[in-house]
C-alpha cells in the first residue's frame, strides 16, 4: 500500500535532509517535485494546487530560508498538511446504542459485498445481520451468504420487492436481538438515474444511522468522481476504499476527502475477511511518506497476541527457558497477524522495504516442529540423525530443512543467554 509514492517521498526527504541552507529556488524545485510525484499518484490536480498553495504558504511563515535545519522543517510541514488533506481526525462510527443500521452503496466490482462481511467481522461483538438488497443479481445474495456463514454472522436473502426484504430483515433483527444490521444494496456497471433513484428512497424509507460508499481504490479518479457523485445525489456519511493492498497510487485516498467532502471510514487492505482497517490520516500520511505505521502495528499485534501471553514469553526469552513448543506458538500468532510483506509495510525502517520473505518458510517450519514429539520440541538437543530423517518424512521436508530449523533455534537459546548474562552484569 503507497509503494511507489512512499519511495518517491523517501528519496525526496533525503535530498532534502542534505541540504545545510535551502534557498528560494530550491524550495519552488521542491514544491515542484512535490507536484509532479502527487499527479502520478493520480492525485486530483485541484486538489494539488491547493495543497501546494497551503504547504508554500506555511514554509514561508516558517522563514524556512533561514532556518538552522531546512530540511527537517519542510518534511514537518509536508506531514502536517498530508495529514490535514487527509481528514486531520479519524472519524469512528458511533454503534453504542441497542440497534444499529449500516446502509453500504457502491457501483458492480468495488467490492461491496465483501465489504459488508468484512463490517460484519469488524463489529461481530454486535452480533451482525448481513441483508442483501439487489432483487437484479441474485448471484450477490449468494455470496453474501456464503461470506455470512464464514464471519458467523446471520442472514437475510433478497425478496423481489427490495423494501419488504428491509422490512423481514428489521424485524429478524429485533427478535433475534441483532445490535448491527447491514445493508448491501444494489449495484451497477456504471452512475445512471435509475440506481440513484432506486438508492436515495431506499436511503429515505430504511433510514439508516449510517450510509457508506463503497471505491475501488483501484480506479484512481474515478473513486472519487463516485465519491462527489454519490455524496451531491444521495447523501452519505462516508467513504470505505478497497483493493488498497494492490497497484493503487493512493491518488484516491489523497483525493476523495477534498473533492466530496466525505471521510474515508475504512481502507480494505486484503481479501480476508480481517483485512479492513480504521481509516487513520496521520497514521496513513505517515506510510505515504515511506515512515511507516507502528501504532497500526501494536494494535494488530495486541488485537491477536494478548499482553500477558507477550510478558510471558518475555520473560521466558530473557530466561533463556523459550522451546520449540513457544517456536510453535509464536508462528501460529505470526500466522494470525496475516502477511509478513504487509506487516513489514508498517515498520519505519526503508532497508526491509526491499526484503521478500517466503510465506511457505512458515508453514514449512510449522510442519517440522509438528512433526516432533513433545519431548523433542521440549528438548531438541536429543533429536539424532534418526530422528531428524523421521521428522523430515512426516513433514514432507528434508534432513537439510529440520537442520536449518534447528539451527536457527540455537542460535536463539545463545542469543537469549547472552540477553541474560548482560542483564546480570546490569
Amino acid at each position: 500500500m503507497f509503494d511507489i509514492i512512499a519511495d518517491r517521498f523517501v528519496k525526496l526527504q533525503r535530498k532534502l535532509l542534505g541540504y545545510g541552507r535551502l534557498s528560494q529556488k530550491e524550495i519552488s524545485d521542491t514544491l515542484r517535485e512535490i507536484r509532479i510525484l502527487l499527479l502520478d499518484a493520480d492525485v486530483n490536480y485541484k486538489v494539488v494546487g491547493e495543497f501546494l498553495r497551503s504547504l508554500e504558504e506555511k514554509l514561508k511563515s516558517e522563514k524556512i530560508t533561514s532556518a538552522l535545519k531546512p530540511g527537517e522543517l519542510v518534511i514537518v510541514e509536508l506531514y502536517k498538511e498530508m495529514v490535514k488533506l487527509l481528514g486531520e481526525k479519524p472519524i469512528k462510527l458511533n454503534l453504542s446504542g441497542p440497534f444499529n443500521t449500516i446502509c453500504l452503496f457502491g457501483l458492480q466490482g468495488t467490492g461491496k459485498t465483501t465489504t459488508a462481511a468484512k463490517l460484519a467481522y469488524y463489529y461481530r461483538s454486535k452480533k451482525p445481520l448481513l441483508v442483501a438488497c439487489d432483487p437484479k443479481r441474485p448471484a450477490a445474495s449468494l455470496q453474501l451468504q456464503m461470506l455470512a456463514e464464514k464471519v458467523k454472522a446471520d442472514f437475510i436473502p433478497v425478496k423481489e420487492d427490495v423494501f419488504e426484504t428491509a422490512k423481514i430483515a428489521l424485524e429478524f433483527a429485533k427478535k433475534n436481538n441483532n445490535q448491527l444490521v447491514i445493508f448491501d444494496t444494489a449495484g451497477r456497471l456504471h452512475i445512471d438515474e435509475e440506481l440513484m433513484k432506486e438508492l436515495k428512497e431506499f436511503k429515505e424509507k430504511i433510514k439508516p444511522n449510517y450510509n457508506l460508499l463503497v471505491v475501488d481504490g483501484m480506479v484512481g479518479q474515478d473513486a472519487v468522481n463516485q465519491a462527489k457523485e454519490f455524496n451531491e445525489k444521495i447523501g452519505i456519511d462516508g467513504v470505505i476504499v478497497t483493493k488498497m493492498d494492490g497497484d493503487a497510487k493512493g491518488g484516491a485516498c489523497l483525493s476523495i476527502r477534498a473533492v466530496s467532502k466525505a471521510p474515508i471510514i475504512f481502507i480494505g487492505v486484503g481479501e480476508k475477511v480481517e483485512d479492513l482497517q480504521e481509516f487513520h490520516p496521520d497514521r496513513i500520511a505517515s506510510r505515504i511518506l515511506g515512515r511507516g505505521d507502528i501504532k497500526t502495528l501494536i494494535e494488530k499485534v495486541e488485537s491477536t497476541i494478548s499482553r500477558e501471553e507477550q510478558e510471558k514469553l518475555a520473560k521466558k526469552f530473557l530466561k533463556g527457558e523459550f522451546t520449540l513448543e513457544d517456536f510453535l506458538n509464536q508462528i501460529k500468532m505470526i500466522k494470525k497477524m496475516g502477511s509478513l510483506q504487509k506487516i513489514l509495510a508498517m515498520v519505519p525502517i526503508p532497508e526491509l522495504k526491499g526484503i521478500n520473505f517466503d510465506e511457505k518458510e512458515l508453514i514449512k517450519m510449522e510442519a517440522i516442529i509438528l512433526s516432533m514429539t513433545k519431548e523433542e520440541r521440549r528438548n531438541p538437543k536429543i533429536i539424532d540423525g534418526s530422528r531428524k530423517r523421521r521428522i523430515a518424512l512426516g513433514s514432507g521436508t528434508t534432513v537439510t530443512d529440520v537442520n536449518r530449523l534447528l539451527n536457527e533455534f540455537f542460535q536463539a537459546q545463545k542469543l537469549a543467554k547472552i540477553f541474560k548474562d548482560k542483564r546480570k552484569i546490569f
